[in-house]
């Protein structure tokens, strides 16, 4: 890991579940440009816990005490989903910036009222879509950007399998969990239709818009057979470009995940692996000008390391935000709820439409 540099961001991590233990703890203790100042959690026993593993300054049971903490420069939001957007709304609002996991709210209007905090505030908020910070992706959109030309299509998969637990058991940290957690009103795997979209949808649709820009319409099919829910998605792009997603899950077969790109100076076929295996997309673009494919190694493959080190440069040196802002986790949901209406209705919905959840 790089050394740590001499001007740090003092980051707080809100939640010790499951998410925080994978990933934000970690990230903060690798970062270069970033320190693990504290930790809130109102499981006592968990917090504590996590506190000495992590070698956190401080533990709160009290999130306002957290956020009225004058050392406590941004704050890392790692609850359950439907904390999102009020707890990053009291960050806001107390004067800290702040990184939340996605999605970063359950309904457009909720994502709204978010969006006016950023603009009222003035304070940083990025979402946690940490592929954006993918070596492979990065160089994929570099070669959109710079080369390409015209996009003719995009095709896009995420495909979750059965054996992915077996895996990322193996190599995730031991989880510790709490009975005195906080969790919402409402099993959030209740309705697994809502669940697997809100959980591995909102991915799906930030690479794509990532990687074409913002989507306009959707024209959704949902199958429900043998344990697989299967959306296949029409796209249609602002730019015009022809775009088809495919989220599947639960597959039988190994984690699949990927794109394509045709366009007017070259193509581009992307494959990306389970995150928790920290391993860069093995992305390979075709230049028409040289005739040869090129591909980067992306070596550095710890993607929520990196997301938390490029919230840091925007938060300290001013950087322009190289992740997920507020507009592109409206869309996010946005999307998702079109798709889930279009899925209904068997019609195309048009995401400026759309309105409440998933």
């Amino acid at each position: 890991m790089p050394a740590k540099q001499e001007k740090r961001l003092r980051v707080g991590v809100l939640g010790a579940g499951q998410i925080a233990q994978a990933a934000h703890f970690e990230s903060c203790t690798k970062a270069a440009n970033a320190d693990l100042y504290a930790i809130c959690d109102v499981a006592d026993d968990l917090r504590e816990r996590m506190v000495i593993t992590h070698g956190a300054t401080k533990g709160y049971n009290d999130y306002a005490a957290m956020l009225a903490d004058p050392e406590l420069d941004a704050v890392v939001i790692a609850t359950a989903d439907a904390f999102h957007v009020p707890a990053s709304i009291q960050a806001l609002e107390a004067g800290k910036h702040v990184l939340c996991e996605k999605p970063v709210g359950l309904t457009v209007e909720e994502c709204i009222d978010l969006k006016a905090a950023v603009e009222r505030t003035g304070k940083v908020l990025q979402v946690g879509h940490m592929k954006r910070f993918d070596a492979g992706l990065q160089a994929a959109k570099s070669f959109i950007r710079d080369e390409m030309g015209e996009m003719i299509a995009l095709k896009a998969w995420y495909c979750d399998n059965t054996h992915r637990y077996a895996m990322t058991d193996a190599v995730q940290p031991l989880i510790v969990t709490s009975a005195r957690a906080k969790k919402p009103s409402a099993n959030p795997k209740a309705d697994l239709r809502r669940y697997y979209m809100l959980a591995h949808g909102c991915h799906l649709i930030d690479t794509a818009r990532y990687l074409a820009g913002d989507i306009v319409s959707v024209d959704a099919r949902l199958l429900e057979r043998a344990g697989i829910w299967c959306w296949f998605i029409d796209v249609e792009f602002a730019s015009g470009a022809l775009g088809h997603l495919d989220l599947t899950v639960q597959v039988r077969m190994d984690w699949h995940e990927g794109f394509q790109i045709y366009g007017q100076n070259g193509s581009i076929l992307g494959k990306t692996y389970n995150p928790w295996y920290y391993k860069s997309s093995e992305v390979d673009i075709f230049r028409e000008a040289d005739g040869a494919t090129h591909r980067v190694l992306g070596a550095d493959g710890h993607f929520y390391r990196r997301q938390l080190e490029g919230f840091a440069r925007t938060v300290l040196d001013g950087a322009a935000m190289e992740g997920a802002d507020i507009d592109d986790g409206l869309a996010s949901v946005r999307a998702m709820v079109a798709i889930a209406r279009s899925a209904e209705s068997g019609k195309p919905v048009a995401l400026a439409d759309v309105s409440g959840g998933v």
